[in-house]
């Protein structure tokens, strides 16, 4: 631990009444528990952009013996805030020899300028990393690192281009983001209208006025009640006062389409734009990044002649030291115990040519380290929660290359098995027909969810109603909604490993000309002494809206009553559904508040002024068999490694 004396930021009018802080310094000493050096503090230096716009940076430098010549440097940038002196990172990495460079993103928090989401923070990053490679305490060598947006700007300054830039580990990052995790086949993400109004209310230009300050944070804490009135127009609510915030949230909702409005960090679609670099992809299946995470290692790793690594456990977003989340356990070994102190392994090899450790021991030890969950006793904990347990393994590839796609097809029973159904086209149980009302959406519960605050659910969670679940308060399970269609196997004779990429491949037609198909892969635990009424357990989920069915790049309604096939992507995992257990797919058409509601009218996104009930079918014949592709690891080969 590090003893840090008080810092007093010191603010001074500059031109036109805009406040700025003087940059402020002082030294810390490290102790015992610490690295060898002590760590110089500097609080608040302006660094200018090439536009002449300046970024408040906080910087920490070792003190000690060999610390006069300049260092590598490891670089955040972050909207959250730059710690104002008592950053553990900081503190952390400087304390072991490196110069550590904290800075506010563009138009947050003491920053200068106007916030976009991401787009400046590649021609930024640049100019940071020229004027850090510039200063006598650095050698020139920078690697970067950080979670979800600060991840994003790992990527966008990586593939903005700089020769300073060695190496990154991103986190949950952000990318990708007219595929997967904003805009997810065509519907939005909604965690990022609650990200966006809690931030316009914390750290944003607007919030240094305390009138439109109290006006944004009634907003935010009225969430649950707004989210009942979109789509957000434009003027009509206190985001008005946060005019960039307001404007990059309704333009994002209105654009589903893949195209250049979401070339920042195009990861998958422009791999060629991404250094070549030793990169750290970090995930978990429940992170609300997951599927990009895994994806950008299957762009990246063919690629790139430097390392790629991968690390997926089974963690909600930015939680890797954690072992559990929601109502489940995966075990002690489930987290990283010391998180800076691996990271301090990866730039000791990449920023300072260390070869001791990377590619001897784990982490490091292989390409792709997963952890595997599902082997736990299922029984319920002193703590209230389920084991459901797992363990890690090192692969040489992702996905796996042993595990085969299987398909599981759904029946007209309700049973969900590895038999196509025989039945023909027009036959009377060709078809499973639903109402879809978009004024009663499934609610959420749980999932691959981050900024979810208070409006949904992180990670593993019985299906089921209560208390917890705002909209719906009932102990209900969503597989009585009449709405949920619900396709499961028999409980299973052996063990069942279900690790990789997976889709739900559906033949589907509607009343409707738009309308969204959601899938969700269930764990249901049997009965037990532990759980009488059992346990359903959400491992991943996805959606598709019908009108991107297509193509992730443009739009084009259906015809109601036509048949079309639509695949459903879901995130990737790692379970093992135990004997006794049943794999079960839910099929419906709306996640709420995860996705937003269609509502079903062909209206432009997120303009609508209407909403009308839908029936959907899903078709399950001879010649339409809709199943589920899950990638089966052989039982033999499943061991922990």
């Amino acid at each position: 631990m590090i003893a840090l004396p008080q810092l007093v930021a010191r603010w001074t009018m500059v031109g036109g009444g805009v406040l700025a802080m003087l940059a402020i310094a002082t030294r810390v000493q490290a102790d015992e528990a610490s690295g060898p050096f002590g760590v110089d503090v500097t609080v608040g230096e302006m660094v200018p952009m090439r536009d002449g716009v300046r970024l408040a940076t906080d910087l920490y430098r070792p003190v000690g013996p060999d610390s006069s010549a300049g260092t590598p440097v490891i670089l955040i940038r972050t909207p959250y805030g730059t710690g104002d002196g008592r950053s553990p990172d900081g503190l952390f990495f400087a304390s072991h020899g490196y110069s550590v460079v904290i800075q506010d993103t563009r138009g947050r928090h003491r920053s200068e300028g106007t916030w976009r989401w991401l787009l400046d923070d590649g021609p930024d990053g640049v100019d940071t990393a020229d004027w850090i490679a510039a200063q006598p305490w650095s050698n020139g060598r920078i690697g970067m690192m950080g979670t979800s947006y600060v991840g994003g700007t790992q990527h966008a300054l990586a593939m903005a281009g700089s020769p300073h830039l060695q190496t990154v580990i991103p986190v949950d990052a952000v990318s990708n983001m007219g595929r997967q995790s904003m805009r997810n086949a065509g519907a939005f993400e909604l965690r990022f209208w609650n990200w966006i109004v809690m931030n316009a209310a914390q750290g944003s230009t607007a919030a240094r006025d305390p009138a439109r300050a109290a006006a944004l944070e009634e907003m935010a804490a009225n969430r649950l009640g707004y989210l009942a009135h979109l789509p957000l127009r434009p003027g009509t609510t206190p985001l008005k006062f946060a005019p960039e915030y307001e404007s990059w949230i309704v333009e994002s909702m209105r654009h589903g389409a893949n195209d250049a409005y979401w070339r920042q960090n195009a990861i998958v679609d422009h791999p060629e734009d991404y250094p070549d670099i030793p990169v750290y992809l970090v995930g978990g299946w429940y992170d609300s990044w997951a599927g990009n995470t895994t994806a950008n290692y299957r762009a990246l790793a063919p690629r790139l002649r430097s390392d790629v690594y991968l690390i997926m456990g089974p963690w909600i977003h930015g939680q890797q030291g954690a072992s559990r989340h929601g109502q489940v356990s995966f075990g002690p070994d489930a987290a990283i115990a010391e998180p800076r102190t691996w990271r301090l392994r990866w730039f000791d090899r990449w920023l300072r040519d260390d070869t001791s450790v990377v590619g001897r021991e784990a982490p490091f030890r292989s390409r792709v380290r997963i952890f595997v969950m599902g082997t736990g006793s299922g029984r319920r904990g002193e703590d209230g929660l389920i084991d459901h347990g797992g363990f890690w393994r090192d692969e040489d590839a992702w996905p796996p290359r042993r595990a085969v796609p299987t398909p599981f097809y759904v029946h007209a029973d309700g049973t969900l098995g590895r038999e196509p159904p025989v039945v023909e086209p027009g036959g009377r149980d060709a078809a499973t027909s639903y109402t879809f009302d978009p004024r009663d959406p499934v609610p959420t519960i749980g999932g691959c969810i981050s900024s979810g605050n208070d409006i949904m659910l992180q990670g593993a969670w019985d299906q089921r109603g209560g208390p917890h679940v705002w909209n719906l308060r009932e102990p209900i399970p969503l597989s009585a909604r009449n709405d949920v269609l619900v396709f499961q196997t028999e409980p299973l004779e052996q063990d069942v490993e279900v690790t990789g990429e997976l889709e739900v491949r559906l033949w589907v037609s509607s009343s409707a000309v738009d309308t969204d198909f959601t899938a969700k892969l269930v764990d249901v635990h049997p009965p037990t002494p532990d759980l009488p009424g059992g346990f359903d357990m959400n491992v991943t989920d996805g959606i598709v809206r019908a009108r991107y069915r297509d193509s992730l790049a443009s739009e084009t309604l259906m015809e109601p009553g036509r048949i079309y096939p639509v695949t459903v992507l879901l995130y990737p995992t790692a379970n093992v559904f135990r004997k006794g257990h049943r794999i079960r797919v839910d099929l419906s058409s709306s996640n709420f508040p995860r996705f937003d509601v269609n509502p079903n009218t062909g209206e432009p996104l997120a303009r609508h002024r209407r909403m009308q009930t839908a029936v959907n079918t899903i078709h399950h014949d001879r010649t339409h068999p809709s199943h589920i592709l899950l990638p089966v690891v052989p039982h033999a080969e499943r061991g922990a490694r």
